[in-house]
């Protein structure tokens, strides 16, 4: 029997956080009816259903793998339950192609006390998008963000996740390993233009962290983004820059609308998963992405994403109809 959607989109609102679980296993459940109970749960937590925009401070994590960031949520996870913050973490890894569920098991690395009842983290698979932000993942942090302080969604941090992380979260860090020459390869991928704060890892490392520092800030001064902060931080204890780096997501955050850029992060993720689902042939139907976008823009701006995707299956079909009748005129 599958669990209900509504229940536990009520729970989330009221901010029970031992719904989560189970608010997780219905998002990611592929069966027809646990599908629909996810539309109910989506549907209660949407701003058109009354509680308008989750609470809690979504932050994307992103940067090649060995960068450090599992070591960085640890040490970021310790201040802000230190605040009496709660914290949710999403840890993206790989899918296992048996089962297809996560692989590698992100959250193995990220140090927490499993008994506190304040901390959620898991592990979550990339599904059949390598590299990228699975449906569950995306409709999950928002959901979560509703009963959790913050919540955190790490990517696995090659391909696509950069960019997709950044139609997800409120404020999107990149973390960059001192040396190795990931800046360059970043700034080629275009990947300098999406963090809202740069992280180097190991600053302990002295020199070569302080250098890498210095070739981030003046890879973002190219590309205009001159204000982003770039922070030297060390997970180590007594983890130096870590207060820094939560003040300046912190500050960040404050910075924004929150509506705006929610609104933007649904239709962005509605567009996906209609891409995802329907492929190139689904978005000619609609005349091409741009027009799919200019049809999402003339919604009401709380629809949820789900309902999103609806607008534009139906818009799809609609613009299908005159096509068959057509090509039934012509049979006859």
């Amino acid at each position: 029997m599958s669990a209900d959607g509504a229940a536990l989109g009520a729970r989330l609102r009221e901010r029970d956080l031992s719904a989560a679980p189970a608010a997780l296993n219905l998002l990611e459940s592929t069966t027809p009816s646990d599908r629909q109970q996810s539309m109910r749960l989506l549907r209660e937590l949407s701003p058109a259903g009354g509680p308008g925009e989750a609470p809690g401070h979504v932050i994307g994590v992103t940067g090649p793998p060995g960068a450090g960031k599992s070591m960085l949520l640890s040490a970021l996870l310790k201040r802000w339950r230190e605040r009496a913050s709660s914290v949710a973490i999403l840890a993206v890894d790989p899918s296992s192609r048996l089962s297809g569920g996560a692989l590698l098991g992100d959250r193995a690395r990220i140090e927490f006390d499993a008994g506190d009842r304040d901390v959620f983290i898991r592990s979550t698979s990339a599904g059949e998008r390598l590299g990228g932000l699975a449906w569950a993942t995306r409709t999950a942090a928002h959901a979560l963000a509703y009963a959790f302080a913050v919540v955190v969604i790490e990517t696995v941090g090659v391909g696509q996740a950069e960019t997709d992380v950044a139609d997800v979260a409120d404020t999107v860090a990149v973390v960059v390993p001192p040396g190795g020459g990931d800046v360059l390869q970043f700034y080629k991928a275009g990947i300098m233009e999406i963090p809202d704060v740069v992280v180097v890892t190991k600053a302990d490392l002295g020199a070569i962290a302080a250098r890498t520092k210095r070739d981030v800030t003046a890879a973002l001064r190219s590309l205009g983004c001159a204000s982003t902060p770039v922070l030297a931080v060390s997970s180590l204890p007594p983890d130096a820059g870590i207060e820094e780096l939560i003040a300046a997501l912190d500050r960040h955050r404050a910075s924004i609308d929150v509506a705006a850029r929610r609104l933007h992060a649904r239709r962005a993720s509605a567009l996906a998963d209609y891409a995802y689902e329907h492929g190139e042939r689904g978005l000619r139907a609609l005349g091409g992405r741009r027009a799919a976008e200019r049809l999402l823009e003339s919604q009401e701006p709380a629809l949820d994403p789900a309902a999103l995707v609806e607008v534009l299956e139906h818009g799809a079909q609609q613009a299908q109809s005159p096509k068959r009748g057509q090509a039934a005129g012509m049979a006859d």
